[in-house]
């Protein structure tokens, strides 16, 4: 067969997916692999789910595409519901993308013209921070903080601004968390509030974060308190507070939205992936009520933003088979125990590769970080550390989300295991176990 595919990565020969089922991929050679990182933890709901086929049919034949600037389906509007009821009572109203990028974009977007429209037309800096990930389209990626994509565009590149991401175990400000808290004094708090006052507060739009750092950083949660700082320095400061949950939203960490875990409300909650469990693309924003007071009030009604496939209806009703699983199905609570046993599971492999230097994580978004000697010294960046281990896995029928970078943007290596909210136990002991065969091929690799 001639490939005319633009591949990721022309390096790389990759296999051809046939089918899957559960929290299993099969390629054309008949290999399975277990899917341990629901794809780009978005399959979250495992693969060759009859039902949510089934929706994504049924609404095909009904009307497959309508312009949203002219029409609506009901769909959409039963969609909207099932969000709205879940997230935090002020965030009400839900406006839909193809995925996260665009989410994040669209946040972006909105909150400058909710400030134009307030009066505050110069508020148009983004704050974001290091070691962050929130899309890569422009404005996303100005947002973000992944070292590596940036640099290939920095020309082109907002002047967004960005702080530390807070890391306590490997903290940027070499400061103790139990210092810290003692102290209530917390660096990554003090250092945004120094930003802001450096830049202008009449300068900045919003605050754009991960509740819980994924790709980046492997799975890395924030002090308790941190989230309430922020919530007070963005309203002190006349700041939006945007949620980044395109990783963490629809049950990954055992909540439907991590915020939850760290009690505050944003102003805009973006999401994806999990949404609809990649059946199909789908993303969006849940906004806050003032903000959409605002629009109304200030410019006639119109956010001026949109894209063509914004609300199509095929993925919207895929995203409301997915929540009507997740409502009926006791998967949060799965999604809580299987973690737990996923974290132990996963501290018994420590005991025995030492090369696995720190375990973290919620619900079904675990990160696990790999260091060349007890004290969490890193592997040097060109070893690929993270990949080499990946592809061992894969090699032997598992597949997980190897990461790099999460020290220093270069620095550190780690992989998330994100297996589908269904997972069983016993499914779970499967994925040990060919994590631990990797292990033993990488540490005989290097001769130890």
């Amino acid at each position: 067969m001639a490939d005319h595919v633009f591949h990721r990565d022309f390096t790389n020969k990759y296999p051809i997916i046939t089918h899957g089922q559960g929290i299993y991929l099969y390629d054309q050679d008949g290999k399975q692999y277990i899917d341990a990182c629901s794809g780009a933890v978005a399959a979250n709901l495992g693969h060759g789910d009859v039902k949510i086929a089934e929706a994504m049919a049924e609404q095909a034949k009904k009307a497959a595409f309508v312009h949203s600037m002219r029409f609506e389906t009901e769909v959409l509007h039963l969609l909207a519901e099932r969000i709205a009821e879940i997230a935090p009572v002020p965030l009400n109203k839900v406006y839909f993308t193809c995925g996260g990028s665009e989410a994040n974009e669209s946040a972006i977007k909105l909150a400058k013209q909710y400030h134009k429209g307030a009066g505050n037309p110069e508020k148009h800096i983004v704050i974001g921070r290091w070691q962050s990930y929130h899309g890569n389209t422009l404005g996303s990626l100005s947002a973000g903080g992944d070292i590596k994509r940036r640099q290939v565009y920095t020309q082109n590149l907002l002047d967004f601004k960005h702080v530390y991401s807070p890391h306590c175990k490997r903290c940027p400000y070499q400061r103790n968390l139990d210092d810290c808290n003692q102290q209530h004094n917390w660096s990554c708090i003090k250092d945004i509030e120094k930003l802001i006052i450096e830049i202008g507060p009449e300068q900045i739009s919003c605050f754009i974060a991960e509740p819980i750092v994924g790709s980046q950083l492997g799975s890395v949660s924030p002090p308790d308190s941190y989230f309430k700082e922020v919530r007070k320095l963005c309203d002190d400061y006349n700041i939006l507070l945007i949620a980044d949950e395109v990783m963490t939203g629809f049950g990954r960490t055992g909540t439907y939205f991590a915020v939850e875990h760290f009690d505050f409300i944003p102003d805009i909650i973006t999401f994806g992936k999990g949404v609809s469990a990649g059946y199909s693309p789908l993303g969006g924003m849940i906004v806050h009520d003032r903000l959409i007071k605002g629009i109304i009030q200030n410019s006639k009604g119109k956010f001026a933003h949109g894209y063509t496939y914004s609300g199509h209806p095929v993925s919207v009703a895929a995203g409301l088979a997915v929540l009507k699983k997740l409502a009926h199905n006791k998967i949060l609570p799965n999604v809580v125990m299987q973690g737990e046993y996923l974290i132990k599971q996963l501290k018994l492999l420590q005991d025995r590769y030492p090369v696995i230097w720190d375990i973290r994580g919620k619900g079904l978004l675990i990160g696990i970080e790999f260091a060349s000697s007890p004290k969490g010294d890193p592997f040097p960046p060109s070893s690929s550390t993270s990949e080499v281990i990946n592809r061992i896995a894969m090699q032997i029928g598992a597949v997980f989300y190897p990461g790099s970078g999460s020290i220093n943007g270069y620095e550190g290596d780690h992989l998330l295991i994100a297996p589908p909210l269904t997972v069983s136990r016993e499914e779970i002991d499967a994925i040990i176990n060919i994590l631990e065969l990797a292990l033993q091929q990488f540490m005989y690799s290097r001769g130890k």
